[in-house]
């Protein structure tokens, strides 16, 4: 690993940038309030001066790789370099060659991922079914299936006013046949009275 590429130089170069901007920051502070921090020095000066010359060591060095691909596929980092066939698994660049990959193993993997994927598919084709469903008339049938049941509701009440009604009836019946025997029992009596006077 190079020196441009350390650790250690990675922590001082941001450690530099951020000194940077940090005085600038505060330099600009001054401007703003126009005042002095440090009496006689210039702070946004100094900063946009350190500022200056980070921005230009960074133009100069080389760009930093985040990541080494060519480590885990030889080859990569070699614009020149023809990766062969799958099953020979042989570079032409002089990289060390890779072993070579079974044909078989390849296709039962694959088949099996296309089966899982088929059976997604099919699970999924269930799913927007059931998206299509239309539901927009279900609200209109719970509000009749409601109105349905205060009705029932309603009738068995009358059902209950009606029994009670019929309940009524019958003891005025029984009342009024207990008047009509009386009467019965009364009539006879004049009846009686009437043909005792005849004689």
């Amino acid at each position: 690993m190079s020196f441009w590429h350390s650790n250690w130089f990675m922590y001082v170069k941001n450690l530099l940038i951020g000194i940077g901007a940090a005085i600038v920051l505060l330099g600009a502070l001054e401007k703003i309030e126009h005042t002095q921090f440090i009496p006689g020095v210039s702070l946004i000066w100094w900063g946009l001066i350190i500022e200056a010359c980070m921005f230009l060591a960074l133009g100069l060095l080389p760009p930093h790789k985040e990541y080494y691909w060519e480590k885990l596929y030889p080859g990569l980092d070699n614009y020149s370099s023809q990766v062969s066939a799958i099953d020979t698994g042989s570079l032409s660049s002089g990289a060390p060659d890779v072993p070579a990959l079974d044909g078989d193993k390849v296709d039962q993997k694959l088949s099996g991922m296309l089966t899982e994927l088929q059976s997604m598919s099919s699970s999924l084709g269930s799913l927007k079914a059931l998206q299509e469903v239309d539901f927009s008339g279900t609200s209109e049938q719970i509000k009749k299936m409601g109105d349905f049941y205060t009705n029932l509701n309603e009738a068995m009440a009358n059902i209950n006013d009606s029994i009670e009604d019929t309940q009524r009836y019958k003891e005025q019946l029984a009342a009024l046949n207990g008047n009509l025997g009386s009467l019965n029992g009364v009539y006879g009596g004049i009846l009686n009275a009437m043909s005792n006077i005849r004689q």
